[in-house]
């Protein structure tokens, strides 16, 4: 078996014609590089290179031999290429949140992503990320807090932003956005688990009630009344969000507190395995709608 490196020095001497450039292309000494040579010659039993005094040049035989070991270095690297693409997609990268948005981007896109993902259903806390990451709990948590540390860092993911929903009858349906103020005094169908966004909308809005539901159950009172309820650029990606007979107008919250920034957080030694994933997240971030 020949191995790479010595396929590698006959290929690059057969392009840059001398021993210096060889051993300058790949970044070794010329001795390592007539080491090499020999060591060749001597596995194959045949003489690739006419050796003068004043330089060395390679015979019939070895120009023939620098044209099949391209082509094998080709095969090789093919072969590569294609066991990692394959272990990528045999993976399973785990995800996890603090939030519900990113993870009904993650369900609603997943199918589309090179590599294979297990969504954690359950919300991680703020003080739980920097220890599930160390221990491999999970590869990616998706937080409203950008990390950097010597072990972990943080890369911006979008923003999601928050919307009202509004019976069309109602006076304020007439607006082009609304403020936390504006709202004041109503009642809302609210998922029960929405993370932080609870206690956004519990501070800013004063004196509303929020009617908290299991996700099927604010569903149904969503198609069947007339109560505000909240969306945002995110979770529209949901077919289960969308009600053929929801006719509510949906109006952009301005306040500062309704803008929440996401970033996704990770080992850096597990950057370059992550990339291509990370990269279509990025890709599927809704933009503002």
């Amino acid at each position: 078996m020949i191995d790479n490196y010595l396929l590698e020095e006959l290929v690059t001497f057969a392009s840059e014609k001398t021993l210096a450039k060889t051993a300058e292309k790949l970044n070794v000494t010329q001795p390592t590089v007539t080491r090499g040579m020999q060591k060749l010659e001597d596995e194959l039993g045949i003489q690739l290179f006419d050796r003068q005094p004043s330089r060395i040049v390679l015979t019939d035989t070895g120009k023939l031999a620098a044209e099949k070991a391209t082509e094998v270095l080709a095969v090789n690297r093919n072969f590569v290429q294609q066991l990692q693409n394959y272990a990528a997609r045999q993976s399973v990268i785990k995800i996890a949140s603090i939030a519900p948005g990113p993870l009904i981007l993650l369900r609603v896109k997943s199918a589309s992503f090179s590599t294979q993902i297990s969504i954690d259903k359950k919300f991680i806390t703020h003080d739980q990320i920097t220890t599930s990451l160390l221990n491999n709990e999970n590869s990616i948590i998706i937080s409203d807090q950008e990390i950097q540390t010597d072990q972990i860092e943080s890369r911006y993911l979008g923003t999601e932003n928050l919307y009202v929903n509004l019976d069309k009858f109602m006076y304020l349906a007439n607006s082009q956005q609304v403020s936390f103020k504006d709202l004041a005094g109503l009642s809302f169908v609210v998922l029960n688990d929405i993370g932080p966004w609870k206690e956004i909308i519990q501070k800013y809005i004063p004196n509303a009630k929020f009617l908290y539901q299991e996700e099927w159950a604010a569903t149904e009172i969503t198609k069947y009344s007339s109560f505000p309820y909240f969306s945002t650029n995110i979770t529209t990606v949901n077919p289960q969000q969308r009600t053929s007979n929801d006719d509510r107008v949906r109006l952009p919250i301005t306040d500062e507190a309704a803008t929440m920034t996401f970033y996704v957080n990770y080992l850096k030694k597990q950057r370059k395995s992550l990339t291509p994933l990370l990269n279509e997240i990025s890709q599927n971030w809704p933009n503002l709608s």
